[in-house]
Parts: structure tokens; sequence; C-alpha cells
């Protein structure tokens, strides 16, 4: 057959940090399938184990070792019992054996070498030909905490989603247009502003916290008048970096400001209400189920979404729906390993209506994998950044898949 695994080949790259990192290559009779495995700045506790003690060099003898000889000979059209398989050779729960990324980047290129021995697009491959609905982009415009250095923000990011557009090369271009005229601004208020960026291309300026809100809710405001798109500013607060557990309070050591648990379910919501956010990512630690839900009560029309809350495991989602902690769900493969497993929290979140997003990790690759799997998990948000080009092959790729779609194309609903 066509699918049938003829070889699998690991070697080390570096990711956009210039970190080391793996990338595989799963060949088949008639494809050929290539992922390599992003990382994160602030990892969740609770997410498997990237690389097993060694790291990448360990990692590609696994692959070499145990698990080609494993995998060659199946069919990529096996892909639930090949990670399932990939489960069986690490044999614990978080992949401390193999390794997370090496899973991930497995699976992935086992899905990608099904897709290519068919020639259809991997989103296809996975979900069919009904599959037809485009995400909207989430785009990290202005940023400080562990993605950025010096007296930038506290809150990690600075977001805008565009929630009204008939076309995602048009909520794309507003994203663009939304990143640029922060940077205009923040030029024009601060003459020593010299243009830094952090990790994911965001502005990385020296500014208060709520000075930065100002400035993108500004941003914000003009370019829905420009463009006709709405255009609206969120946060990921990544607030587990904030948390100090010995003082149980989060420190804004640039606004100079301590918070225990009451104040950030209260400063959170009043800025979500004075800046009229649509999106706030771990707004507090990633044990704080209680406060999460607290949240979501108290505020109207907001995605409240956890990220190092959930961290893409089903079981930790669970609970978050048991106890009404959020309403959305980051959507990372590589925290969970496989596609398989980000499939089924993806589908729990989707049955109990959390709003999934399908998100990119501050150390990235060129790979666009993560644009076809939005389109395939039907997630209606994707966070893949607005520049440079790593975050871009992810948006030019789905204007791609726009294009191929054609007149079958629309874009998600976000329900807030």
């Amino acid at each position: 057959m066509s699918t049938v695994i003829e070889d699998i080949i690991a070697r080390k790259v570096f990711n956009s940090r210039g970190g080391e990192t793996l990338e595989v290559d799963v060949v088949t009779t008639a494809g050929f399938g290539r992922a390599s495995a992003p990382s994160g700045a602030s990892r969740g506790k609770a997410e498997v184990v990237p690389y097993p003690k060694g790291g990448v060099s360990q990692a590609i003898t696994k692959v070499e070792e145990l698990i080609a000889p494993e995998l060659i000979g199946m069919n990529t059209e096996e892909q639930e019992q090949i990670d399932l398989l990939l489960h069986k050779i690490d044999g614990t729960k978080d992949f401390r054996n193999i390794g997370g990324n090496t899973a991930y980047a497995i699976s992935l290129a086992t899905a990608d070498a099904s897709a290519s021995s068919y020639g259809i697009p991997l989103f296809q491959q996975l979900a069919g030909y009904l599959a037809n609905e485009l995400p909207y982009p989430l785009g990290n415009v202005l940023g400080g905490g562990k993605h950025a250095r010096g007296k930038t923000p506290d809150i990690q990011e600075f977001l805008v989603l565009p929630v009204k557009a008939d076309s995602f090369s048009e909520a794309a271009k507003a994203n663009v247009m939304v990143h640029q005229k922060v940077g205009d601004l923040l030029k024009k208020s601060d003459a020593t502003f010299t243009g830094g960026k952090g990790d994911e291309g965001a502005w990385a300026p020296s500014i208060k916290n709520e000075d930065a809100l100002e400035i993108m809710m500004n941003a914000c405001e003009e370019v829905s008048g420009e463009t006709g798109v709405e255009c609206r500013v969120g946060l990921d607060m990544a607030a587990s970096t904030l948390w100090r557990p010995r003082e149980k309070r989060y420190m804004y050591i640039r606004d100079g400001v301590k918070r225990n648990s009451g104040e950030q379910v209260d400063f959170v919501s009043q800025i979500i209400k004075d800046y009229d956010l649509v999106y706030v990512e771990d707004p507090f630690h990633e044990e704080d189920f209680k406060s999460f839900a607290e949240l979501t009560k108290k505020v109207k029309k907001c995605l409240i979404c956890g990220d190092d809350l959930f961290v893409t495991d089903k079981e930790r989602l669970t609970h978050g729906i048991e106890v009404g902690a959020g309403n959305a769900i980051i959507i990372k493969t590589n925290q969970v390993g496989t596609l398989t497993d980000a499939w089924e929290t993806t589908k729990i979140a989707r049955k109990t209506r959390y709003v999934t997003v399908m998100s990119h990790r501050s150390g990235e690759t060129p790979n666009a994998h993560i644009a076809h799997l939005a389109v395939a998990f039907h997630c209606p948000i994707i966070k893949t950044g607005i520049i440079p080009g790593e975050r871009i092959a992810k948006i030019n790729e789905l204007i791609r898949i726009e294009e191929a779609l054609g007149e079958r194309t629309k874009m998600s609903t976000i329900i807030l």
C-alpha cells in the first residue's frame, strides 16, 4: 500500500529562539511527512516531559533504536494505533522515557506522510472533505514577562483578535495593521523606543501594563474604523510566572504591586470592563481552578482561557468543566504528545461549548502544521502571532487553505 511506513529519520534542528529541537521524517511507499517540535518559555507543570534525559540527542537515539523498528511496516492511516503504540513504547503517563516532543514530531509527521501519500492537504486527511471553516487569528502585538527583557510590562502578551471579518485574509491583514499602529503609537509616546521585539515578534517597550492596554485599545479602535473589521484587545497574563507561592501573591514588579487571589480577581474583572477585553488567558496560576471559576461567573462576553491550567489534558479539562473554570482552552498538541491525545481533549471541549484555541509556542519552527490542525479540529481561533517568519508561515498557509477551499470557505463562529 502507498501509505505503509518504509523509514523514519530523526535529526536535530533549531527553533526560533535558537534552541535545539527534534525534527522527524516519515517516509511511505508513495509519500513523505516531516514535523518538528516547538518549545514554550512558560511551560505548565502538568505538561508531558518534552525530552528524555539527555535531551534531543537522546530522543534521536530513542527514535532510531526503539520507535522506528516498531513503526516501520505500519500504515500511516492507523493514526490512533500508532499514537497508542507511542504510549506503549514509552510506558509512562508523561512521556518521560521517549519525550513528549518526540511523540509529537512522530505523530504529526505520520499524519503529514499519510496526506502526502494521497496527494491531499493535511486538514482534509484528518477531517475529511467537509472541513471548511477557518479560524480567526489571535496575534501577539505587545509583550513582556518571559517573552521579553528589560522594563517591559509584567503581563506576558497583549493580543488582538478580530471577531468579525468576511475572510481570514481580511482578519490577518487587520492584525498586521494593529501591530504597525501600536509600533507607531509607541514611537510617538516614547522618543527613546528603539523598536525592540520579544520572542514572538511583539513590541517590547519600557511601559506599564495599563499604559500598554490604552495603546492597544486605541490601535484596535483606529484599525476597526479603517477596515470595517472589528478588532478587540486580549491578554495572556501567564499568571503562573507572576505567582509567588510562599507569599501567596501575584508580583507585578514593573508596576510595583502585589495582589492576593481575591485582588487578582477584582483587578482582572476591572480591566476586562475598562478595556472591553474579549480574551484573557491564564489570569491565575495553574492550580487555581477556584479563581478561574469565580472570574468566569463574574464577567460576560469575554473568553477566559486556560493554557497552563489545562495543558491540553482531558482530565484537567474535565475537572475545569465540573467547577466552571473558564470557557476556553488552548490546544497545544505537544503538551500531551500525540494528535490523538489533543483531539480527544478538543472533542470534550467542543461538546461542553468551551472555545478551542489552536496555539503556537514561543519557541516555534517554520512548520505550518497548526494551520491545518486548526481547520481539522474545528477551532474557531488560532493563536499564532503576527510576525516574524515562523508566525507568518502559519498565517500564509491559512491564506492558501482559504484559496483552495474557494466558495466552500466560511469563517468560524466565536461564541462569547
